[in-house]
């Protein structure tokens, strides 16, 4: 078995080099953290490996020395690197994702680029894959992957990790392409986001474009669960915190507190980009300048600023304007022996990384979005024996774990100027008190432990859908369920009708049945064998009206009604008299609540949500739970939540309770049972365990089978009767052909007799 991680980048930097081709690993947290990685499958890397290459001799030399090491390049093309990368990676879905919707730039060009690559990394992936196989998709540029993958190999394990924010809806929702995106991650078992925000944006997004509606962090699509959660990643909290011990990391020390000196040090790290804040974190440090002038001379901000796409018009044009604040402040602020800004514009290596670390007095981390935020936990972690002072920018993945950091609002430049005085003014005590806590969380968090709780979930994910696919009705559970069917005499057939005979409907009054449906429904009554029985929610009156003409028998109100033989019966003591309060409750809750509708039935009352907004339904409907538990504990009543619907009744009966009553009458030696809601979950419990019980949608612990769709219902129904009913008809035939052969030959022998 083996896991295969996908990302746009290989973790190793391939140049060319005189006329060879030299490779370099890569320190990036994602490589270290699944280099270090603890699973049992053999690992190996599929990506882009950062450099174009026309000559197929070329193309063989990279991928030896690749695959030496169970790398397996993924070429890209220039065009593709300006259209698919440059462009709707990093031009399109980059600034909508950050909130920065005046930076989004749609292009066709861009959007077909990025589908051609999607399905190159598709490609490749399978050239390698077996079955058995897990695959792990890193972050936007390959958000198609997983359904172009789950297409091509239906039942691999597939997992994906984001690693930038996800927007809200109403952001999303501007992207032309939403609905590819969403259906292309939900080709993936497993979806994780740094946080918990990030993840309900997620569900919001496919439930409002998609219409499909999640239960909890779960939906099912088809024959498949698809689950999504948070899991934060961290860094390797080790090489941070030891850091500080090695002889290199000492000497970076040295150096770097002989060229600042006592001056205070303030560090800021970034990549060049707009979704940083670093304009935004030079005005509050020029404001913090002007109502200080007290720290003159005695506080530095170290700014390393590492190029990043400086060629793209607004990045150069950022790069412009910080030069420009940096250059405004040195010139107001600065004198013979004190510069307030250090401006660094390239990368540190990681033993200067760690001594500047190490050495500054507050770290000034203040993104306007981010989705994690990894310098925070490396500044902390590096720690160990020193003080220091985080501050952290509210907007970052990372400040939902980092609360002893001083969080502030990046767009407010007052907010840094005051934060930056309270770091610098901050007791030491406190300073190592938040330091420590925050110590705690980054060092059990780390980017091991988010590796392998990724990967676990994905394999409880896999399994989870392993017997999901058990529960799947198969060609050959049909046979065996036909072959039962036609060796028996006395069959119950239970079915519910909204969602599973009908399909569910906006209005619950424009389910009625169809031709098909009905025409079927008595070619199944037509055997005397079959006991049907429609056990429905349904008020009584619109299951006599729709199919009352039927010899069908009917349990309507969840059992409160039940017909046989052409006529209804109550099940009840006495008509409900639904109390002023009650019915008053779920007025309001019909008028607060758009396209939301209350059925009054004889004995239950039913609030209807289907038509509404995904979120203002679900919220409605607990809050009207919450509203109605005082009310009804008193009166005895129940409160059921099911398919968009939240239902008040009697205890008394259910549908199981109607499943008791007929198997008290007679005994059946074949039951099957088909129903889609919470509801019909009664209906399984109280039946045989040898019986047929099928769940229709959402797979259920209790049914023994799962049908994915109501679509499906139907024909599932009429491939176990047809056959026997041909046979049937084939018999019937046979028997009045044979009939017909003994009467013409009678008649003949009396027609010869005669003359």
């Amino acid at each position: 078995m083996k896991l295969y991680i996908i990302s746009n980048r290989l973790p190793v930097k391939v140049a060319d080099q005189n006329g060879t081709f030299a490779l370099s690993r890569s320190e990036g947290g994602l490589a270290t953290g699944l280099d270090s990685l603890q699973t049992s499958c053999e690992k190996h890397w599929i990506g882009w490996p950062g450099i174009c290459v026309d000559k197929p001799e070329e193309k063989q030399e990279i991928g030896a020395k690749l695959e030496e090491m169970n790398f397996h390049p993924v070429f890209l093309s220039g065009s593709h690197i300006e259209k698919y990368y440059e462009g709707y990676s990093n031009s399109t879905i980059w600034p909508l994702c950050h909130y920065f919707f005046v930076y989004t730039l749609y292009k066709n060009s861009f959007w077909q680029s990025y589908q051609e690559v999607n399905q190159l990394f598709c490609d490749e992936i399978c050239r390698w894959v077996k079955p058995g196989d897990k695959v792990w998709i890193q972050d936007y540029q390959l958000m198609l992957l997983p359904a172009m993958l789950r297409k091509a190999c239906p039942e691999l394990n597939i997992g994906y990790f984001h690693h930038i924010p996800f927007p809200s809806y109403e952001l999303f929702r501007i992207l032309p392409e939403r609905a590819e995106i969403l259906n292309g991650l939900l080709g993936a078992d497993f979806i994780a986001f740094h946080t918990h925000d990030y993840m309900r944006h997620f569900i919001s997004a496919v439930e409002r474009v998609l219409r499909i509606d999640f239960k909890l962090d779960e939906i099912q699509l088809c024959n498949r669960i698809v689950r999504v959660d948070a899991l934060p990643m961290g860094i390797n909290y080790e090489l941070y915190h030891e850091a500080f011990r090695k002889p290199e990391v000492r000497s970076a020390i040295d150096r770097t507190r002989k060229q600042f000196g006592n001056n205070k040090l303030i560090l800021s790290v970034d990549r060049l980009d707009y979704s940083k804040g670093i304009l935004h974190r030079l005005w509050g440090f020029s404001s913090f300048l002007e109502k200080h002038p007290e720290y003159h001379g005695k506080v530095t901000l170290a700014m390393v600023i590492v190029p990043s796409r400086d060629h793209v018009g607004s990045y150069a044009t950022l790069k412009t304007k910080i030069d420009e604040e940096i250059g405004s402040i040195n010139g107001r602020y600065s004198t013979m022996d004190w510069t307030p800004v250090c401006y660094f514009y390239h990368s540190f290596s990681l033993e200067e990384l760690t001594a500047m670390y190490y050495v500054a007095d507050v770290a000034l981390v203040t993104p306007l979005r981010d989705g994690m935020n990894l310098v925070a936990k490396e500044y902390v972690a590096t720690k160990s024996d020193t003080t220091g002072v985080l501050i952290l920018s509210e907007m970052a993945g990372a400040a939902v774990e980092m609360t002893d950091a001083l969080l502030i609002n990046p767009n407010d430049a007052e907010q840094i100027d005051e934060a930056i005085c309270r770091a610098l003014e901050m007791p030491e005590d406190e300073q190592r008190m938040r330091l420590q806590r925050m110590q705690e969380i980054i060092s059990v968090q780390t980017v091991n432990k988010w590796a392998g709780d990724f990967v676990n979930e994905l394999n409880d994910t896999g399994l989870k859908n392993q017997q999901l696919r058990r529960k799947l009705i198969s060609a050959r559970t049909v046979e065996t369920i036909r072959k039962a069917y036609r060796e028996t005499r006395e069959r119950l057939l239970l079915f519910d009708y909204d969602g599973t005979l009908a399909a569910l409907a906006a209005r619950p009054e424009e389910a009625c049945p169809t031709g098909e449906l009905l025409a079927f429904l008595k070619d199944l009554s037509d055997d005397p064998a079959n006991h049907i029985v429609i056990n429905s929610g349904r008020d009584h009156l619109t299951l006599d009206k729709w199919l009352g003409s039927l010899p069908v028998s009917f349990a309507a109100e969840h059992g409160a009604f039940y017909k046989e033989d052409g006529v209804w019966h109550k099940n009840i003591r006495k008509k409900e008299v639904w109390d002023d309060g009650l019915l008053s409750v779920l007025h309001k809750f019909v008028e607060k609540t758009p396209r939301a509708r209350l059925e009054i039935k004889e004995t239950a009352l039913a609030w209807h949500y289907r038509e509404c907004d995904v979120w203002l339904g679900s919220l409605r409907a607990q809050q009207l739970v919450n509203a109605l538990v005082s009310i009804c504990m008193p009166l005895h009543l129940q409160i059921m939540q099911g398919d968009k619907v939240v239902e008040i009744k009697s205890p008394d009966y259910n549908k199981g309770s109607e499943v008791n009553r007929l198997m008290r009458q007679r005994h059946y030696d074949f039951i099957l049972a088909i129903g889609d809601d919470t509801t019909d979950e009664d209906m399984f419990r109280a039946l045989p365990g040898n019986s047929v019980t099928i769940k229709v949608g959402n797979v259920s612990d209790v049914a023994n089978y799962n049908l994915t769709s109501q679509a499906e219902v139907l024909p599932f129904l009429q491939s176990i009767i047809d056959r026997h009913v041909v046979e049937k008809k084939k018999n019937v035939k046979d028997r009045i052909k044979s009939a017909f052969g003994f009467f013409k030959g009678l008649l003949s022998n009396n027609i010869k007799q005669s003359i």
